[in-house]
């Protein structure tokens, strides 16, 4: 094999760590290198690129089963890039749907910090929100359009736990 890299090698060509290759490998995500007479896995330039792909795709938020399909789609190249684009449309679908949770999330500890504005824990918005799901604005914090719920509802006391 012409320029045969060991693992160590590929790991840092490729910004990853040589335990994130054996798994890559072992899930099928890269296929496993030959080995010299000492059994020692040898890779080759196209390894590095493939884990520069996953690497990157991983950055990106891709789950493990659509950077399989993008890498299943990148053998194909004669192909359309529809699919590459439904993935990577899914993806996008995915991050809104993060961005949302944690825009109600960020609400919610908001309108929490402001209500409570500092008094005795008997009257804490925060820790009396925290045990009753109920006072919260939103009913689930991953549903932006739901919010205003409860919206400048006094806190009760929790009593004791």
């Amino acid at each position: 094999m012409a320029n045969a890299l060991t693992i160590g090698r590929v790991a840092d060509a490729a910004g990853c760590k040589a335990q994130t290759i054996r798994y890559y490998e072992q899930i099928g995500l890269l296929p496993a290198p030959p080995r010299s007479e000492g059994n020692q896995r040898l890779y080759d330039d196209a390894a590095i690129q493939r884990l520069s792909f996953i690497r990157h795709a991983r950055q990106l938020g891709f789950p493990l089963q659509a950077i399989r399909d993008l890498i299943s789609l990148s053998d194909r190249p004669e192909q359309t890039c529809e699919a590459a684009d439904a993935i990577a449309r899914q993806q996008l679908a995915d991050v809104d749907r993060r961005i949302r949770r944690l825009q109600a999330l960020r609400h919610e500890l908001e309108r929490m910090i402001e209500q409570c504005k500092g008094g005795r824990i008997a009257d804490c918005l925060v820790i009396e929100t925290l045990g009753d799901h109920g006072l919260c604005d939103v009913d689930d914090h991953g549903d932006a359009e739901k919010t205003n719920r409860n919206a400048q509802r006094p806190p009760k006391s929790l009593g004791r736990w």
